[in-house]
């Protein structure tokens, strides 16, 4: 039957208030008891209070939600970086040389060259004279390749016009008849004019 007036209510108090001092093992029953309520307390509580966040997820963690290729979603998951290479541009292809008539001012050169190179005589030209008599006619950079060569030992040259074999807007190549084989002569456009840039013999 409930308790209904003040004097009960106080006597149910004073049991409940002195039953810890009734022994040494009611009071450390009541120690552990309380301190045991205060752990569970103070571990349960703020674990309750703390928000929620990502979804439901672990509380003070951020989730990552990353779409797959296949439609899913996958947590935690960082993507998937794939590098794209640029577009290379690719180098234009030299164009060929235009084909053209032959030029009279590289034929007028290749002449010229030819009777220089073939007009050496031994006891009476020197390397020197030789050598300044091609110059007007040769290329920078063909001129230190006819300095190394010993003119007694150039191929005489037989006295007829010279042949063109081919012919562009910026070269063209003559072919010269020798007393044994031929001497291809490539005379090249520079800025300073019609120049014998190679010389090749065959045969």
């Amino acid at each position: 039957m409930p308790i209904r007036t003040n004097r009960g209510r106080a006597a149910v108090y004073r049991r409940l208030w002195g039953w810890p001092l009734r022994s040494p093992r009611h009071l450390g029953a009541t120690i552990i008891g309380v301190v045991v309520l205060i752990t569970v307390i103070s571990t349960v509580i703020p674990a309750v209070l703390k928000p929620r966040t990502g979804g439901g997820g672990q509380a003070g963690t951020t989730s990552t939600v990353v779409t797959g290729g296949s439609g899913g979603n996958q947590i935690g998951v960082l993507p998937t970086v794939t590098s794209t290479p640029l577009p290379t541009k690719a180098s234009s292809p030299t164009p060929a040389p235009s084909s053209a008539p032959v030029n009279a001012d590289a034929r007028l050169v290749a002449d010229m060259w030819v009777d220089a190179f073939s007009s050496y005589q031994a006891g009476k030209t020197t390397k020197e004279k030789w050598l300044a008599g091609l110059k007007p006619h040769t290329s920078d950079e063909l001129f230190p390749r006819l300095a190394s060569i010993e003119p007694a030992n150039v191929p005489v040259v037989i006295d007829q016009p010279l042949k063109p074999i081919k012919s562009f807007t910026e070269s063209a190549e003559f072919e010269a008849q020798l007393e044994e084989g031929k001497l291809i002569v490539t005379v090249v456009k520079l800025p300073e004019g019609w120049r014998v840039h190679e010389f090749d013999k065959v045969g």
